[in-house]
């Protein structure tokens, strides 16, 4: 009897879905109530603010280690604007900050910056590179998306209203279907269209295209919504995490109804107009294409071909329209597991159902006809109880202000990525972020008026912290980072004068060397706007475009728009100097630079040394940088001391 019970338990175990050690995975696990650390110490009552304090405290006591003192107010001024606006404070703004004394300065301050509309623009930023967003399909044809910029202001609205973060996940998931007759929900449902898309002369709904389509629509469910690696079970398996094969296709059968949708913004008139005008254009281009059937004289050929090619080019832009998704259940794709993920090796067919790991075991899936299938996934994903969303939202807002998450890989929280460095503060912020409604802003709150956020960049007891913790995990001080790109090129025109303010509408596309406009399949969908004011605009405001990126841009860093980007590398090479000294970019900012140091500061090098810092790093120059500053004005002209203003770290970097 005892050996039956041991082999009926070991049958058992082979029955499972999952193990128990896979199921206490940390990640999987639901979240707890760690309590907050209490401290008898007068010196670290003194240092505690607020409970984030608390646990960073907690964990650098117990490796022997200090915090660093609080940053200058100069420098927390500079830090924050850059946090929360990815721009500088002007000079005024600083003098302000500096002279405020009262208690509550700097609360006050976060405030102010919490309700500036650039806030938005900076934060959708982040949110922008999580789910991939560009303008563009991608591939040799690199199709422009006329109207995808509306998914871009939406971004830039949610984040300003502090839309809660259960609502915006539903809105993308899912708008068309919650909301169906609100035009914010069907563009916020174009996250679904994001992806690249691969062209197969037009035609979608060959069984390749509608697997590709799919597979851009499932992985970024895994990658930017739950933090795990979904998408290494597409064609097995997952090797490290309990992500199974069929778990991968159970998601993916959420959207196999879903087909792409551009809702007419113009009227009756108007599309008329429009299609009959491409009609016209589309038959003459036929009857010129079957005429170079047989056609051998080559000189015959190519004029043919040219006034194809200026028919081509002179097609009307499409008619406004809202870039969203439907479900059409006449149109559903069966979903079936892939063999290696190739769409020629179906095996079972399978329907919706969550990942099995955070179910109860033998789950069943949905019925076929259950209703709003992209919103049942919603639902899922944004309750409380799902222990991934919180925690991976949470994760990401520290990321941002720390340029290291909790977590250090935002966007894979499996077996692969590192354990957290504090996990009873990420499931304290976690909670926090859940029962405050699913704002973002009182977590920036949080985190903004901690004396952890709040310290400076070196510390008196660097070098024993250094020996324990070379790369700051455990936050014995703030840690520098280098300006992303879009920040470098913003600072840039803010210093300069030339920066344009204004918000949203159609994105800009600004000049760049004709040779890489050559290279793209089409060099007329390259059409820089006309009006050179627009050019200044600021960069969240560019075009997204997968086939071209602006160098200046792409040498410092920005995403390649092809997959989620979790986070921002660093790199440091030559290219960047070159940009930097030698880019065309550059030297009209210096250009523009060095006009508004001549018309504020004169001519005078002590003057236009003091200037120049205040302008470009937050701060008057130290007594060595002026002397350098007034040696260099008196040798070299004012645009190259401008020119050099923009190389050094104190702008590029921020401490």
């Amino acid at each position: 009897m005892r050996w039956c019970g041991v082999l009926l338990a070991a049958a058992a175990l082979l029955a499972a879905d999952y193990t128990a050690a896979e199921r206490r995975h940390w990640s999987f696990q639901k979240r707890s109530r760690p309590l907050v650390p209490e401290y008898t110490e007068a010196r670290d009552q003194a240092w505690v603010k607020n409970p984030i304090d608390a646990f960073v405290l907690a964990r650098l006591k117990k490796e022997g280690l200090r915090p660093a003192p609080q940053a200058d107010r100069a420098t927390l001024v500079r830090r924050v604007y850059f946090d929360l606006l990815g721009l500088p404070p002007t000079p005024t703004e600083v003098n302000a900050f500096l002279q405020d004394r009262s208690a509550d300065a700097w609360p006050r301050l976060l405030e102010r910056l919490l309700d500036n509309p650039h806030y938005g623009e900076r934060w959708a930023q982040h949110w922008l590179d999580v789910v991939r967003f560009a303008e563009t399909d991608g591939f040799e044809y690199d199709t422009h998306r006329k109207d995808a910029w509306r998914y871009r202001d939406y971004v830039i609205r949610s984040f300003n209203s502090d839309k809660p973060y259960d609502r915006f996940l539903i809105e993308q998931l899912a708008g068309d279907q919650v909301a169906p007759d609100d035009p914010e929900a069907r563009i916020a449902a174009g996250l679904n269209r994001l992806g690249p898309l691969r062209k197969n002369a037009g035609n979608q709904e060959v069984a390749s295209s509608r697997n590709e389509v799919l597979t851009e629509m499932t992985n970024v469910v895994g990658s930017a919504l739950l933090g795990v690696t979904l998408g290494c079970a597409r064609c097995h398996d997952h090797k490290f995490d309990p992500i199974r094969h069929k778990d991968y296709y159970r998601i993916q059968a959420y959207f196999a109804a879903t087909h792409e949708q551009d809702i007419e913004l113009a009227s009756a008139a108007e599309q008329a107009s429009w299609k009959a005008r491409v009609g016209a254009m589309d038959s003459e281009m036929r009857k010129m294409r079957a005429s170079l059937r047989g056609l051998k004289e080559e000189a015959a050929r190519k004029q043919i071909e040219d006034q194809i090619k200026q028919l081509e080019d002179a097609r009307p832009e499409p008619l406004p329209a809202i870039y969203s998704v439907l479900d059409d259940r006449s149109k559903a794709s069966p979903i079936h597991v892939l063999a290696r993920g190739e769409y020629q090796n179906k095996g079972e067919r399978v329907g919706m159902r969550p990942l099995g790991v955070l179910l109860p075991e033998g789950a069943a899936e949905l019925p076929a006809e259950t209703p709003h299938p992209r919103e049942s996934l919603a639902r899922w994903i944004v309750d409380p109880e799902n222990p991934l969303t919180a925690r991976v939202m949470a994760n990401r807002i520290w990321h941002y202000h720390f340029g290291r998450g909790i977590v250090a890989t935002p966007n894979d929280f499996g077996a692969m990525g590192p354990r957290p460095t504090h996990p009873e503060l990420l499931d304290w912020l976690a909670n926090r972020f859940v029962e405050g409604g699913w704002r973002t802003k009182p977590l920036h709150r949080l985190i903004l008026l901690s004396n952890t956020y709040q310290q400076a960049g070196r510390s008196p007891l660097a070098a024993a912290a250094l020996a324990k913790d070379p790369d700051n995990k455990l936050l014995w001080r703030y840690s520098r980072r280098r300006l992303e790109a879009e920040e470098i090129r913003d600072a840039m025109l803010l210093a300069s004068g030339r920066l344009h303010r204004a918000m949203g509408g159609p994105s800009i596309i600004v000049p760049v060397e004709q040779e890489l406009i050559n290279l793209l399949y089409k060099p007329s969908q390259w059409a820089v706007a006309a009006d050179q004011r627009e050019h200044d605009r600021r960069s969240v405001y560019l075009i997204a475009k997968r086939n071209l990126r602006l160098p200046f841009m792409e040498v410092f860093d920005s995403p390649d728009l092809q997959i989620s980007c979790p986070r921002r590398e660093s790199s440091t090479h030559a290219p960047q100097a070159l940009e930097l000294l030698n880019g065309p970019f550059s030297n009209q900012m210096a250009e523009a630079l060095a006009g508004r140091l001549r018309k504020e500061a004169g001519s005078h090098p002590v003057e236009l040394a003091d200037r120049a810092y205040r302008l470009v790093a937050g701060r008057g120059p130290h007594p060595k940088e002026r002397q350098l500053g007034v040696e260099f004005l008196q040798n070299q002209s004012l645009k190259e001391f401008a020119l050099a203003m923009l190389n050094l770290n104190a702008f590029l970097y921020v401490d």
